[in-house]
């Protein structure tokens, strides 16, 4: 193994994965969640950034090509499982996570047993952007709670209704709540959607994957 520039972002992403996890271990909030975001984002960023330098300085690897996948799935695998901790189990994100890891393991199941043949199963271009909007959507996840720290407010999960009786008609007040929740519930949702979207690639792309598999998984006769 060569320790190239490319190799040492592959492995840096592997070691950030935990990391994202660890922030909420040993942080309080809003600190907690900015580092989580920020290794993230990060990590997700080498991923294109240590493929594009193989690629220029011809420095392509048996270790980064062995490595850099798995470095990709247990980024995801540990961000969402932290994500299903945040929100307690919630359902709209718990199915698409769910799909998400099963097609993962599903797939990792299929390259293990067809070994030296896993070549037919090459990562594809609607792969790559099932990748990218997954990092995209948990980035997005993991940000939610931030406005709430940044902007003081006791709970962004109020009703606009609740926030009025609480600030007692003070306009000012009410417009900058409303807007902060707004915010709040527009994240989400936006994360939520780009989370399901990833889900049904994810279906897509495992399909495709199981229906190359298939001349190999035929008995002898």
């Amino acid at each position: 193994m060569s320790w190239t520039i490319p190799n040492i972002l592959t492995v840096a992403r592997l070691l950030a994965a935990p990391g994202v996890a660890l922030s909420y271990i040993l942080l309080a909030s809003p600190w907690a969640d900015i580092v989580a975001l920020s290794l993230f984002v990060v990590a997700s960023l080498t991923d294109y950034l240590d493929g594009y330098l193989a690629r220029k300085w011809n420095q392509i690897s048996a270790f980064g090509r062995m490595l850099d996948p798995i470095a990709d799935k247990v980024m995801v695998v540990i961000a969402l499982a932290v994500l299903i901790g945040l929100t307690s189990g919630e359902i709209m994100l718990m199915v698409p996570v769910v799909v998400i890891l099963f097609r993962e393991v599903f797939v990792s199941g299929l390259r293990e047993f067809l070994g030296a043949r896993a070549g037919t199963l090459a990562v594809t271009k609607l792969a790559k952007w099932k990748t990218t909007v997954q990092m995209v959507a948990i980035a997005v996840l993991l940000s939610v709670r931030i406005p709430e720290y940044l902007f003081a407010v006791q709970s962004m999960a109020m009703e606009n209704d609740q926030i009025i009786a609480i600030l007692d008609g003070r306009a000012d007040d009410i417009m900058n709540l409303r807007l902060k929740y707004a915010l709040y519930v527009w994240t989400t949702n936006i994360g939520t959607v780009l989370l399901w979207i990833a889900a049904i690639l994810t279906l897509v792309t495992g399909w495709d994957y199981f229906r190359k598999s298939l001349p190999f998984l035929q008995d002898d006769k």
